[in-house]
C-alpha cells in the first residue's frame, strides 16, 4: 500500500532535501545522489538504453512487428478517444484548483488513464510473452545464457538470439498481471490534483511500485524465494523507483506505449546483464584473494 513511509524513501530521488517524521530537515545521502548521477549507476537510464539497443539489433525486431499494427491502432484509438471526450471536461475541473496549469495537469491525467486501460489490454494481446522473449534474447546476446537456460531451451546454433530461444523449460512471465498494481495506478492519478508537485508525485509513487515488476523474470530466473525478492529490491528500492519512473514517462507517450514497454524490456536485461557481470567479477575478485590467502599462509 502506499503509505507516508513509501513517500519518504521516495522523495529523495528528487528533491535535494526531505521531510523526516522527526520535523527536520536533512541533506540526502550523498550515496544517494552518486546512485542519481553516475551513468554507471544510473538506472534511469536503462529504459533508454533500451531504446537505442532496440532500434540497432535487428534480431528484435520481427518480435514486435508481429504486433506492430494492431497494437498502434489500439493505442491510437483508445487516447483519441479519451482526449475527444474526457480532456475538456477535466481541465475545467482542474481549473478550479490550478488555474492555467490545468491544461498540463489534464493532458497527463488523460495520458495516465490511457496507460491504465493499455496496461489492461496487454493480457488480451499475450504481450507479455514477446516481452519475455525479447528480455531472453538480449540476454543470451549479452553472454547471459547460462542464466537464461535455467528456465528455458537455448538452441547451440550461432547466429540470431532470438531464433536461439526454445521452449520454456519453466513458467515464463516477464512481469505479473496485477490488478492491486492497477487499482493504485488508479488511485494516485488524483494527486495529479495538487498544483505543480502532483504529477511528480504521481510519476515516482507509481514508479516506485512498477520499477520492481521489470525484473520479475530475472528473480524467476534466480529461482528467488519470496523473502530473498523483497531483500533484493531493498537493495536498489531507489535505482527501481528511478527505472519505473523514466519507464511509465516513456509509456505515456501515445501512441508508442505498447512499444516502448517493448524496449524497456530490452533496457531491463540489459541492466540484468551488468549486475551480473559486476557479481561475478565480485566472485573473482573474492576468489583470488582466497587463493592468494591460502598461499600466504602455507608453510
Amino acid at each position: 500500500m502506499i503509505t507516508w513511509e513509501l513517500i519518504d524513501k521516495v522523495l529523495p530521488a528528487f528533491v535535494l532535501i526531505h521531510y523526516r517524521w522527526n520535523g527536520f530537515f536533512e541533506p540526502v545521502n550523498l550515496e544517494v545522489m552518486s546512485q542519481l548521477l553516475d551513468p554507471s549507476r544510473a538506472a534511469w537510464l536503462y529504459p533508454i538504453r533500451g531504446i537505442y539497443y532496440f532500434a540497432s539489433n535487428r534480431f528484435l525486431w520481427p518480435l514486435f512487428k508481429a504486433r506492430l499494427l494492431p497494437i498502434v491502432l489500439l493505442s491510437s484509438f483508445i487516447y483519441f478517444i479519451l482526449f475527444f471526450f474526457t480532456y475538456l471536461p477535466q481541465v475545467a475541473f482542474l481549473a478550479i484548483f490550478q488555474g492555467s496549469s490545468a491544461w498540463v495537469s489534464g493532458a497527463f491525467l488523460v495520458l495516465g488513464e490511457g496507460a491504465a486501460i493499455v496496461a489492461a489490454l496487454f493480457e488480451a494481446f499475450f504481450v507479455d510473452e514477446t516481452l519475455v522473449d525479447i528480455f531472453d534474447a538480449v540476454l543470451v546476446k549479452e553472454g547471459q545464457e547460462e542464466l537464461v537456460t535455467t528456465s528455458r531451451v537455448i538452441y547451440p546454433e550461432p547466429g540470431n538470439p532470438a531464433k536461439r530461444l526454445g521452449t520454456p523449460t519453466t513458467s515464463a512471465v516477464y512481469s505479473p498481471f496485477s490488478l492491486r498494481q492497477i487499482a493504485e495506478f488508479i488511485i494516485l492519478l488524483p494527486l495529479i490534483f495538487i498544483p505543480v508537485a502532483g504529477t511528480p508525485m504521481f510519476l515516482v509513487l507509481t514508479g516506485y511500485r512498477a520499477g520492481p515488476f521489470h525484473h520479475w523474470r530475472y528473480f524467476h530466473l534466480l529461482d528467488m524465494s519470496k523473502q530473498q525478492r523483497k531483500e533484493s529490491i531493498s537493495r536498489r528500492q531507489l535505482q527501481y523507483t528511478t527505472f519505473g519512473t523514466v519507464a511509465l514517462i516513456l509509456q505515456l507517450i501515445p501512441p508508442f506505449s505498447m512499444l516502448f514497454l517493448m524496449t524497456t524490456a530490452a533496457g531491463s536485461a540489459l541492466w540484468v546483464t551488468d549486475i551480473e557481470r559486476k557479481r561475478r567479477a565480485i566472485n573473482q575478485q573474492s576468489s583470488r584473494l582466497g587463493e592468494q590467502y591460502h598461499d600466504d599462509i602455507m608453510p
